[in-house]
């Protein structure tokens, strides 16, 4: 199945015993220095990588925030226009690269609305491509620099649900989407900057009076609307 040019396909990577040796040596790391500071990043392998195969293979749950110091995520009631994503809850990913968007954004000091998701599709006949991701923030940024370095936080996930699959024409659509209705305390972090950020150039641009729009060109797989 076919998806418009703004769904950007997750960059390819091998993870080779030797990569894969030193991923699990970072998270017992992380996992032993716990969330008081930043676990130091030192491997050649992109961040990015790392962050996918820790929410793959180490079934972790990932936040991204500006905040370095968050202790305790707690249920909070957000503005979405999907039910899953509206409820009072912890949000977090089952994906690496999709929350490096909400860390390195500052949205404080650059507000305005965002889109973004990061999605699998599963065909009639059992066929699952993916991970496919979409990026957009406020047109008014154009001309800005909104990035900034922010956090990624490893959670538990033993408290999150994933969000049901939906219907995409014959095809069903999975999100990486995660929600706990429970606090959740994390159990590690990690620093990341925008030029780790693998979709930088990629991130599109749109008019904040058109949400609704938006929303029914991403769910039809319309083409972007121009401004």
């Amino acid at each position: 199945m076919e998806l418009p040019d703004y769904w950007l396909p997750q960059p390819q990577f091998t993870v080779d015993s030797s990569l894969r040796s030193a991923f699990d040596d970072l998270l017992v790391q992380a996992l032993a220095q716990g969330p008081a500071s930043p676990v130091a990043y030192t491997l050649a392998a992109p961040r990015w990588q790392f962050l996918c195969y820790a929410a793959s293979q180490a079934e972790l749950a990932l936040h991204g925030s500006p905040d370095p110091k968050i202790s305790l995520f707690t249920p909070r009631q957000p503005l979405d226009l999907r039910a899953f994503g509206a409820q009072n809850a912890v949000y977090a990913a089952a994906d690496g690269i999709w929350p490096m968007f909400f860390a390195i954004l500052n949205r404080e000091r650059y507000p305005g609305a965002i889109m973004n998701a990061c999605i699998r599709v599963e065909t009639p006949d059992g066929h699952t491509s993916g991970p496919f991701y979409f990026f957009s923030i406020s047109r008014h940024l154009i001309d800005q620099y909104p990035w900034a370095p922010g956090t990624i936080y490893l959670l538990p996930r033993k408290t999150f649900s994933p969000e049901p699959p939906f219907p995409f024409g014959e095809a069903s659509i999975f999100t990486h989407q995660l929600a706990s209705l429970e606090p959740v305390v994390p159990l590690a972090k990690l620093q990341v900057y925008p030029e780790d950020f693998p979709f930088l150039s990629g991130v599109r641009f749109h008019d904040d009076n058109r949400l609704e729009e938006y929303a029914q060109v991403l769910s039809q797989g319309l083409p972007w609307p121009e401004f």
